[in-house]
């Protein structure tokens, strides 16, 4: 048996739309598939989480023990990446005490706030990384390895740091390749 799932495979589990060419992994597990689309050429590893409101262009790799959790939206765009163990949060629990946390409890006896993440065409996201509710990371930005990202950062930069700090701007050659595929 293949380590993949095949096309007919995904199409029975009932995703909101599937591209073409995907390598996704038989130990990745998917929650609320009916919110979850995915594009051309999509690779996820194994023993990733997708759970709600994803969007995953082309051209995207999700390396192993990835979490993305979309319950306000997450929006991967074109040549994006997320690499191992780095997670993505589009909610978040209020850890103040005036509440209960999790998922287990009433909504009325929880206090849950976020929005959307968006990565731009070309980011990249390290390993290690979180990223906290309602934040973009700009074209071309890479996060580095083990960073905190509390705040939406511009394109085509390298940041990196608790919390993720702009270390310097990034080259755009990457760029020259995506030209010469169309």
């Amino acid at each position: 048996m293949s380590p993949h799932y095949t096309p007919e495979e995904l199409a029975a589990m009932g995703f909101k739309s599937l591209g073409k060419g995907l390598m996704i992994s038989r130990k990745a597990s998917f929650y609320g598939t009916s919110r979850i689309s995915i594009g051309d050429n999509v690779r996820i590893d194994d023993f990733c989480i997708l759970s709600g409101e994803v969007t995953l262009g082309s051209h995207i790799h999700i390396s192993a023990y990835a979490a993305l959790y979309g319950s306000l939206g997450i929006e991967l765009e074109d040549y994006t990446g997320v690499s191992p163990r780095a997670t993505l949060f589009s909610a978040m629990d209020d850890f103040g005490g005036d509440y209960l946390i999790g998922p287990i409890h009433p909504e009325e006896t929880t206090h849950v706030t976020g929005g959307k993440i968006l990565l731009k065409r070309y980011a990249q996201i390290g390993s290690g990384t979180t990223l906290f509710p309602a934040v973009t990371i700009g074209e071309g930005t890479v996060v580095g390895a083990m960073s905190l990202v509390r705040k939406s950062l511009p394109d085509w930069v390298v940041a990196a740091g608790i919390p993720a700090r702009v270390l310097r701007e990034r080259s755009k050659g990457l760029l020259q390749f995506v030209e010469n595929e169309k």
